[in-house]
């Protein structure tokens, strides 16, 4: 393991999936020892996109920027919000020039699958139906997330080619939750890496599933056929239990005729892209600029 993330293990806040509530307010408490982002140079609003139920959103907006994301936080399904993703939406938008629109979808497990889908996909159908009002071309939209949202965006991007939604023309996909059959040799293995583990990883499968089959749209690894999806970048950690069904998902989708780039990185674990690590601040640069290499495309 990178030895400066590995400094950092001893702090990281412990996940209890067994009491979602209580974790949300531990986590929700470490956001006052975060430094505020700078953000000089960013339009920020909070907006509401009205759905079934009504979505909130936050829209980080660069100067001159052309191109959007409809960027959805990680946290199993089950942790995060707009607040607690706000450092990584300005980072996004900051290095990539594009606009961020941060989703505040529905949590698991008050709310299971299909909620927090269906939050994503009405987002991005008002992005496209709005991009006029957002100042964006509606040719350069792109989904991405983290973890459950990097596998919320992959499962958005499987419903726009089944019913020939909104067009996407891009997936950032970093570190995706994409498999709850946890069947690859990573999720087997790493049992008991930092921040996430495989148990954690079920516990969280249980609440986002809740009573509900895994579908494609839930699952986006149990899709049989991945042609016809736009490019994407898909980025790996080394010590991450899900790593390996990322990497099968990308290659499932480069042979499928998708276009697709591929990054591992040696020495990081899930999530640690968020620490002031150096490797973090490379992981970070990566994604903002595939981010505006997939929309300049």
């Amino acid at each position: 393991m990178d030895p400066e993330l590995e400094a950092f293990i001893p702090l990281l806040p412990q996940l209890d999936l067994t009491d979602p509530a209580a974790t949300r307010a531990k986590l929700a408490a470490t956001l006052g020892l975060r430094p505020a982002p700078d953000t000089a140079g960013l339009e920020i609003e909070d907006r509401t996109v009205p759905a079934a139920p009504d979505v909130p959103v936050r829209i980080y907006r660069p100067d001159r920027a052309q191109g959007a994301v409809v960027w959805l936080h990680g946290g199993g399904g089950v942790f995060g919000d707009l607040d607690s993703e706000h450092l990584q939406a300005v980072r996004i938008a900051d290095g990539s020039g594009a606009v961020v629109i941060s989703v505040d979808y529905r949590l698991a497990p008050e709310n299971p699958f299909p909620a927090a889908h269906q939050d994503a996909y009405a987002v991005l159908v008002w992005a496209a139906e709005h991009a006029a009002e957002l100042g964006i071309d509606p040719e350069r939209i792109a989904v991405g997330g983290h973890s459950m949202g990097a596998g919320l965006a992959a499962g958005v991007a499987l419903r726009v080619r089944e019913e020939q939604g909104p067009a996407i023309c891009f997936q950032l996909l970093n570190q995706p939750m994409l498999d709850d059959r946890q069947e690859t040799w990573s999720q087997r293995t790493f049992t008991d890496t930092p921040w996430m583990t495989r148990d954690r990883i079920a516990a969280a499968w249980r609440h986002y599933l809740g009573s509900q089959p895994a579908t494609t749209d839930a699952a986006p690894g149990r899709a049989a056929d991945l042609s016809g999806l736009p490019p994407a970048y898909v980025a790996t950690a080394e010590f991450d239990p899900l790593r390996d069904e990322a990497i099968e998902y990308a290659l499932r989708m480069l042979r499928a005729g998708v276009p697709v780039e591929l990054h591992q990185w040696p020495g990081t674990f899930h999530g640690s892209q968020a620490l002031p690590a150096e490797v973090s601040q490379r992981q970070f640069a990566e994604l903002a600029a595939a981010l505006r290499r997939g929309l300049a495309g």
